[in-house]
């Protein structure tokens, strides 16, 4: 009988520490996928698309690429996990309700599911990035994300404070109009991220700037402390490794 008691609970825990193998294995090439459908949606798929250059279905496909990649890379860490499951829910139900019953709520919802599903690969990321251990091009690639995501954060932030509090930047096109405020948006948030302030779009209210100028530091002290913690990890293995 104890044996036969044993044997399930055998199976399910060789069951577990293969997912646990997979998981290991996949997590740094899920890393490498996530940067190149990411840099892909941000600098390929959504201008081609706004400008009617793709087929509408291949952003779609795109997302549907991206969040499997953030569920590998995710999956060992059951609260991002889950609350990046919660995020595409919430998210297009979110844009389903806003368009049908335009409200600061429904808003707040889609913007919301954005929010938290990069946040919640950012923080993952970033555990990753900064642990220590030696320095892989995994690791490097981690920090790019990590920086894309920075962009994309404040994105979500721009976009949402825009439909909220409308005028809060200058010189936005309009929807239709050259690809839309959402395309303008950003643009500006990367520009701000960068440092390279080109002046075409200008955040106005007070909120706005406040978010700008956090971006723009996050934008100078992220590189630098990336720098000196790559760094001295590499140092450190250099170290064991001698003796």
């Amino acid at each position: 009988m104890s044996a036969a008691k044993s044997g399930p609970g055998m199976s399910l825990e060789t069951w577990r520490s293969r997912v646990k193998e997979w998981h290991d294995v996949s997590r740094e090439p899920g890393l490498t996928a996530l940067l190149i459908i990411e840099a892909s949606m941000i600098f390929l798929v959504i201008p081609l698309t706004g400008m009617g250059v793709l087929p509408g279905f291949v952003l779609p496909a795109m997302f549907i690429l991206l969040v499997i990649s953030i569920l590998v890379v995710t999956w060992q860490s059951h609260i991002a996990a889950i609350a990046v499951t919660a995020a595409v829910v919430l998210s297009p139900i979110g844009t389903f309700l806003w368009r049908e019953d335009p409200s600061p709520l429904t808003q707040w919802l889609s913007a919301g599911g954005r929010f938290l599903a990069i946040a919640a690969v950012s923080v993952v990321i970033a555990r990753a990035v900064f642990a220590s251990g030696r320095v892989s091009i995994h690791r490097i690639q981690g920090a790019v994300v990590l920086y894309l995501n920075f962009a994309l954060l404040f994105f979500t932030i721009y976009r949402l404070m825009e439909v909220l509090l409308p005028g809060s930047f200058s010189n936005l096109p309009h929807a239709g109009a050259e690809y839309g405020s959402v395309a303008a948006l950003l643009y500006f948030s990367f520009t701000t991220l960068t440092s390279l302030g080109y002046g075409d779009i200008v955040p106005l209210h007070p909120l706005a700037r406040s978010f700008a100028n956090l971006e723009g530091v996050i934008g100078q002290l992220y590189p630098a402390t990336l720098l000196a913690r790559l760094v001295s990890l590499e140092i450190e293995h250099r170290r064991q490794s001698k003796n």
